[in-house]
């Protein structure tokens, strides 16, 4: 019943946001070749399954993604596990990591570009770049909120090194993780999309430049709305696999 007026209520979001945007097209008096209708978008849509151009695009986007932001996930969590615990090592570490964790990915595409060259590797780190300091830092931040109750159990059981950061430490910050994951989701797509307009000659930001040279704004619009929808999945699948992991430590109770 809740999936069921859950649905409703995204159709009816949907159904008032296109409805909005037709209404911006009559009130404003937009040519269709300034702003495509809901209609000439959907034919442009069409138009790309039909031919398999989409699937080729969504295909390789999709694995950068994944080889990006799952070796960021990994690499930030192993880390931010080990600074948390070495505090010293942290001290010094940390205005490093201040000082580049506000630059853009993309502020760093020249050099990537001249490094890595054109292809999938750009991307790869663009995306990586983008995902890797939120998750560290809420790394960091959740193992040091640990209750300290936890920490004094683990010592008189004698739980040391590896076991205490995987059995204890990990599992008690990992609502923090989670936290910085979901960021690193939304940011890392965005940038995807980014490097890919750059660098790249596939994939769903090279759509949509690719679009606009051939003055194809309907497939310009296609774009970006494919690119919102597989945002939207792919937060929805990394909350379904924290909540999976989540009843397995006990964290929510299983249903």
């Amino acid at each position: 019943m809740n999936a069921l007026k859950k649905t409703s209520n995204i159709l009816i979001g949907v159904v008032i946001l296109v409805a909005i945007w037709q209404a911006i097209i009559i009130v404003g008096k937009y040519e269709q070749s300034l702003l495509p209708p809901p209609g000439k978008v959907l034919r442009g849509v069409i138009s790309l399954i039909q031919d398999g151009t989409l699937f080729v695009h969504l295909q390789v986007s999709l694995v950068r993604f994944a080889v990006g932001y799952l070796a960021a996930a990994i690499l930030a969590i192993g880390l931010g596990l080990v600074l948390s615990r070495l505090q010293r090592v942290w001290e010094i570490v940390d205005p490093i990591v201040q000082v580049l964790r506000p630059v853009s990915p993309i502020a760093w595409s020249p050099f990537i570009v001249l490094w890595f060259g054109i292809g999938d590797a750009p991307a790869i780190v663009i995306i990586f770049l983008a995902a890797f300091f939120p998750v560290l830092l809420s790394t960091i931040a959740g193992v040091r909120k640990v209750d300290s109750t936890y920490l004094k159990l683990a010592e008189n059981l004698e739980i040391r090194k590896t076991k205490l950061l995987t059995k204890i430490i990990f599992p008690a910050a990992f609502p923090s993780i989670a936290n910085g994951l979901h960021i690193a989701i939304g940011t890392s797509w965005i940038f995807l999309v980014s490097g890919e307009m750059v660098g790249a000659q596939s994939g769903l930001g090279y759509l949509i430049v690719d679009a606009r040279n051939q003055l194809r704004l309907d497939l310009v619009l296609a774009g970006i709305i494919l690119i919102g929808l597989c945002g939207l999945l792919l937060d929805k699948g990394i909350r379904l696999c924290e909540r999976w992991i989540e009843r397995q430590w006990g964290i929510v109770p299983k249903t």
